[in-house]
């Protein structure tokens, strides 16, 4: 919102500079993002007089000027062509900077010296176009600077208002708070109307058929009038606000919009079929050119401004080019209306059209602004193109909109600023900002009336708030909070996710961050059947894509897709894990079951690369040995890796299944060619799933501690005879629930087949360790114990002693 200094000093007689004004204006909540003072360099562009215009002997358009400047006579050249002896002009003096950065400087132009340049409009900012140089007005003082002479020094303000804030997006409502800051009283302008004798109702009506977008509507007409440019001090106004000039009537809306706040329409009556206005929804696919000269087809949920037979306006955005205001208009029909703020917003975004109206109604303008803005505008207009006013006001309010009351209570004003104030200073605050107050139901309690301008104050809260910044945010003590720090564990699920990540972060892995959603043919391409409870995927209403179609039952598509991009990119040693929920529907159809999921991925060197690194590629054991870890981590043992029966993604013979007390924990293993064929991954790789909500279920709380023994250990190694469809897993099983005494732990340290195996066996040594938290095992407790132990592997494996 641009506003200027002597704009405001109309409304408000304040004593604030410039730059004091700003910055109070920026600690009350409307911050300024500019101050440019208008001609603010130019003092040495000045009031001069033409003693002399002969043309130039060495150029037919150019003339050659003797200027007096009040203090010499000086030449300068000039192209222009409508000056003559006399005239008063502006003189740019050698060393003059024009906005642009154009400097002046003496210069010769065909042999002639030229000590400045003769300025027009444009070249001062002054206006947009220009057709010669600037004569001024008969009576200036020769030496003058020209923006003094004329009275147009001033200074532009640039506030970034908040959404929220719609009352000030007009001049009245910076200076309602201006007002406030100085303690004045705001000047509102007193619209001034002479009306004919012909009533408005003999010539137009307005038709409501849709009460919930436009809940108000009011016109006037003004006939007779004469389209024309406007007057100087208009022009400067709006110009000095970034708008342009357009004729005398559209000036005037636009002039009345930026001063009250509220936009305007003026139609060309001729050009209203049936002569009325009907304000209605647009019939779906309908076409309407606006302004701009565009075509826009309409939604049923476009609100237009209609004639008898067609729309004339798209409502609160933009007018029609068949109703526009042209040289030949002589009646004028003057809307000013109400509109839902969410129907214009949406109206706006749809077509594209974003404009000053459709900023204001966007944001909410004030219902109680209407005819106030109405009278002002019919006013101006009559007065600048000899205009009449018909008799009457056309204003179609069918249900006035409430005005909201809201309590506000001094102690709690006092409980959340901190400031002692009271009902009085407190109800002086408020009043200074156009609100009423009155005492409420205790001495304590104050009752507002908030005006149609600030659809912003909806509680006592945003009652508090005005207080704040009225008072003073810099008035309002810095405290520190006080508060209590409470020593408490966070729950068990909690915990563990928080243990998960640390882990796979510890291990090198990176965290993927993925969508909750991915397209609906994602699953089938893990070859899943249909009867897999993941193929029932939950459909989203309104996706952002095809490629966002459905809820996740698995991560592991849209992690297969994150490496498929990161491979394209020449990443090719990736460790990639994702901890979030997949949804899978209830067996039941009804409600969704959100569960979470750990995947994790890895592909490439298992080293980084390096001159004393070797260039082995990662394989299962990598991410067995990552899952053992985080199997530790949470507490929970006696994992047993089960190679039946796995994913149908996953490799067949080189995964398994995790599984602890019959309870189904996840699967690990490089994943199926095919699939990899399906996601553009050329490379092995290696899969982990678990299921994290069974992990929270089981997981100890706290790790076991074992005390250390003082006495030495003892180690006895066997290698063993078994069928090559036994399991290692199944010795170590066997081993750790056996009843042998003083085991401490047993692993399998080699694996032979080849020469001197029969076929269809395998050689599996296992070294098993001994100790006493006691006393020192003898060489025949040992003995004894491990002789019990081979029996027992004999017995249930069917092995024998190499």
């Amino acid at each position: 919102m641009i506003v200027t200094y002597n704009w405001l000093k109309e409304f408000v007689d304040f004593a604030y500079t410039p730059q004091e004004l700003c910055d109070r204006l920026t600690m009350v909540g409307l911050e300024v993002d500019a101050l440019d003072e208008i001609g603010g360099n130019l003092d040495s562009v000045i009031v001069s007089k033409l003693d002399s215009v002969d043309k130039h002997p060495d150029a037919d358009k150019l003339t050659v000027c003797q200027v007096n400047n009040g203090t010499e006579v000086v030449q300068v050249v000039c192209g222009a062509t409508n000056h003559k002896t006399g005239d008063l002009v502006a003189l740019a003096q050698p060393g003059s900077v024009l906005p642009g950065d154009f400097k002046i400087k003496k210069s010769k132009i065909r042999g002639q010296v030229s000590m400045g340049m003769l300025c027009s409009e444009k070249e001062l900012a002054l206006s947009e176009e220009s057709s010669g140089i600037m004569i001024l007005p008969v009576g200036l003082t020769l030496g003058q600077p020209v923006f003094a002479a004329l009275n147009r020094k001033d200074f532009q303000i640039e506030i970034g208002l908040t959404p929220n804030r719609p009352d000030c997006l007009s001049v009245v409502g910076v200076a309602r708070e201006v007002a406030a800051l100085c303690d004045k009283k705001l000047q509102l302008p007193i619209p001034q109307i002479r009306e004919s004798l012909e009533p408005i109702a003999q010539q137009t009506s307005v038709v409501i058929e849709d009460t919930d977008y436009c809940p108000r509507y009011a016109a006037r007409m003004i006939k007779g009038v004469k389209i024309g440019p406007s007057p100087d001090w208009l022009v400067r106004r709006l110009e000095a606000v970034g708008m342009r000039s357009i004729n005398n009537v559209v000036d005037v809306t636009n002039y009345v919009m930026m001063e009250l706040g509220h936009p305007l329409h003026a139609f060309d009556f001729k050009n209203l079929q049936d002569g009325r206005i009907v304000v209605r929804r647009a019939q779906e696919g309908e076409t309407f050119t606006s302004l701009d000269n565009q075509e826009h087809t309409l939604t049923a949920e476009d609100l237009m401004i209609c004639d008898g037979r067609r729309a004339v306006a798209m409502a609160g955005v933009m007018g029609g080019l068949n109703s526009e205001v042209q040289e030949d208009t002589e009646t004028i029909l003057l809307e000013a209306a109400y509109f839902k703020p969410t129907a214009i917003r949406r109206t706006s975004k749809r077509h594209g059209l974003h404009t000053e109206s459709s900023h204001r109604f966007e944001r909410g303008a004030d219902i109680d602004m209407i005819l106030v803005a109405l009278d002002r505008a019919a006013g101006l207009i009559a007065d600048l193109s000899n205009g009449s006013v018909l008799s009457g006001i056309i204003d179609n309010y069918p249900q006035p909109l409430q005005t909201p009351v809201l309590i506000l209570h001094a102690e709690k004003v006092e409980k959340l600023l901190d400031i002692p104030v009271d009902c009085d200073t407190i109800q002086t605050l408020l009043e200074s900002i156009g609100l009423q107050v009155v005492p409420g139901d205790s001495t304590t309690s104050l009752e507002i009336t908030v005006p149609s301008f600030r659809p912003d104050l909806e509680r006592e809260v945003d009652l508090i708030e005005e207080v704040a910044r009225l008072y003073g945010y810099e008035r309002i003590p810095a405290t520190m909070p006080v508060g209590t720090v409470d020593a408490c564990l966070p729950p068990l699920g909690q915990q563990v996710q928080k243990k998960l990540r640390d882990t796979m972060v510890a291990g090198g892995f990176s965290e993927a961050m993925n969508y909750s959603f991915y397209a609906e043919d994602s699953i089938s391409k893990l070859s899943v059947t249909t009867e897999d409870p993941r193929s029932r995927q939950i459909k989203i209403l309104n996706p952002l894509s095809e490629d966002q179609a459905v809820m996740r039952t698995s991560l592991l598509p849209s992690l297969l897709e994150t490496v498929s991009r990161n491979l394209s990119y020449r990443s090719q040693d990736l460790r990639l894990f994702e901890l979030r929920p997949v949804f899978l529907p209830q067996n039941n159809g009804q409600g969704i079951c959100e569960k979470l999921s750990l995947t994790a991925v890895i592909c490439g060197r298992r080293n980084p690369e390096g001159w004393a690194q070797s260039a082995a590629g990662v394989d299962f054991y990598d991410l067995k040995g990552i899952v053992e870890e985080l199997f530790a981590t949470i507490n929970i043992a006696d994992v047993f890796f089960d190679a039946i029966d796995t994913e149908p993604y996953l490799h067949p013979g080189k995964s398994c299944r995790m599984i602890h007390d019959r309870h189904f924990l996840g699967s690990i293993g490089e994943i199926h060619p095919q699939v990899l064929v399906e996601f553009a991954i050329d490379q092995p790789l290696f899969l982990l799933e678990l299921d994290v909500e069974k992990l929270i279920e089981i997981a100890g709380a706290h790790a076991k501690f074992k005390p250390l023994s003082r006495y030495p250990d003892v180690i006895r190694d066997s290698a063993l005879l078994l069928d090559s469809e036994v399991a290692a897993a199944q010795v170590l099983e066997i081993i750790q629930r056996s009843k042998v005494k003083y085991i401490e732990n047993a692993v399998l340290f080699d694996l032979y087949t080849g020469k001197g195996i029969p076929q269809g066996k395998k050689s599996l040594a296992v070294r098993v360790r001994y100790r006493d938290l006691q006393k020192t095992l003898t060489e025949e407790e040992v003995s004894k114990a491990h002789n019990k132990l081979i029996k027992t592997l004999c017995r249930q494996l069917g092995a024998e002693i190499r």
